[in-house]
């Protein structure tokens, strides 16, 4: 089983005065041993081990109205809503988003992890039940200790150990049957791509995989190959219509390429690239992205500092998303600095609407490169996978899975 590096689990470990360590080889220090009370198994039969079930008021029933704003600046309100019928499931796992203390999470949610589910996956529920448990992550503390060269006790096994259960509870208990698309970011996806190899590619329940989505991490493929690598059956994703595959991809500014240092777009082995699939384009080339952006900042909340106005002078904006129609493009690019997405900004510095979309991280006014857009890997493309989404559904629900 891999342990999980920290270049691909760390999320926004920038928060905070230590993050500029971060910008240092990544693959830091192992903590101590974990204490053994952090060895117990979890029980997915409690509700309260759930951020999402469906037909209940949790963290995937949120207001998710969206202001569309167009070029020119005009307002148009997009309402939303779950579909109780959909005929597929969604099982997500959260990326690095912990605040409690220890190097592993605790099993109570606090409000960064319900608020990550609400840009990153609540909104899917249009196009499937959700499912998302509470797991034991390696927390933002764990991974800031590791890097100033202090370890703190973490577990790095436990999370994927957590889903694993999880994942068997859902199966046995919820699936009866049905296809399901597996949706992660960074820690969750590297989660998910493990849980991938060990208990669906090449097995019986690959027959019922209608997608892996596994965003903000670095999975493997031989060049010009769209199979082999990290999984041995299962292909990448290359038509809206196709199931049984992987979407994957990391996201960087078409402007700012991956510098030498980066922590996404590369991966070890002779003749291996890492993975990219345009979500806007699987046959390949370029294509309109479809971002849902939270309107007052916090790129994985909703809760940080809020963004420049988004409309020039400013309005005010009652809905908890804004998406930017035309603003964004993308293409999967594979040159000396990796393979990602570069992403694209159209604005109009002379229009009225904002001309460029936030996402970098910045530490003491400076950009830090080596991550991209690793804060919006999903955000920017999330209606784009929603889509996909919901045509895969009808093209799996159209050809029934073995059981």
């Amino acid at each position: 089983m891999r342990r999980f590096m920290i270049a691909t689990t760390l999320v926004c470990a920038f928060a905070g005065s230590n993050f500029a360590q971060s910008t240092a080889a990544p693959q830091a220090q192992e903590a101590a041993k974990p204490t053994a009370a952090a060895t117990l198994k979890n029980d997915y039969s409690k509700d309260e081990n759930w951020l999402c079930r469906p037909g209940r008021q949790d963290a995937c029933a949120v207001d998710l109205t969206t202001t569309v704003i167009s070029a020119s600046g005009e307002f148009t309100r997009e309402n939303w809503s779950a579909d109780p019928n959909a005929p597929i499931d969604c099982f997500y796992v959260y990326p690095t988003i912990s605040n409690d203390p220890g190097g592993n999470s605790d099993m109570i949610p606090g409000p960064e992890e319900k608020g990550v589910v609400r840009v990153q996956f609540a909104r899917f529920a249009s196009k499937c039940r959700p499912y998302a448990p509470v797991y034991r992550q390696v927390t933002l503390a764990g991974l800031r200790s590791a890097l100033r060269g202090e370890p703190i006790p973490i577990d790095r096994e436990l999370p994927y150990d957590d889903v694993l259960d999880a994942w068997k509870y859902y199966l046995e208990h919820d699936n009866k049957g049905r296809g399901v698309v597996l949706i992660g970011h960074s820690q969750g996806a590297s989660v998910l791509a493990e849980l991938v190899k060990n208990e669906i590619d090449g097995k019986p329940f690959e027959a019922r995989l209608v997608s892996a989505m596994l965003i903000g991490t670095n999975l493997a493929v031989p060049k010009g190959k769209d199979v082999g690598g990290e999984f041995s059956h299962t292909p990448l994703c290359r038509a809206a219509t196709q199931t049984g595959c992987v979407i994957t991809y990391v996201t960087f500014r078409a402007t700012a390429p991956p510098p030498p240092n980066t922590h996404f777009g590369k991966v070890p082995g002779e003749n291996m690239v890492a993975a990219c699939t345009n979500p806007a384009a699987l046959v390949g080339g370029s294509g309109q992205m479809h971002a849902y952006l939270a309107t007052r900042g916090g790129f994985l909340t909703g809760a940080e500092a809020p963004p420049a106005p988004w409309v020039t002078p400013a309005k005010p904006i009652d809905t908890p998303f804004v998406s930017l129609p035309g603003m964004l493009t993308a293409e999967c690019v594979s040159n000396d600095s990796g393979s990602y997405l570069a992403v694209s900004v159209h604005g109009d510095p002379s229009g009225q609407r904002v001309n460029d979309i936030p996402g970098d991280i910045v530490v003491g006014g400076e950009i830090i490169r080596a991550w991209g857009l690793h804060l919006v890997d999903v955000q920017v493309a999330i209606g784009n996978l929603i889509d996909i989404v919901g045509q895969e559904s009808k093209a799996f629900t159209a050809t029934p899975a073995k059981k």
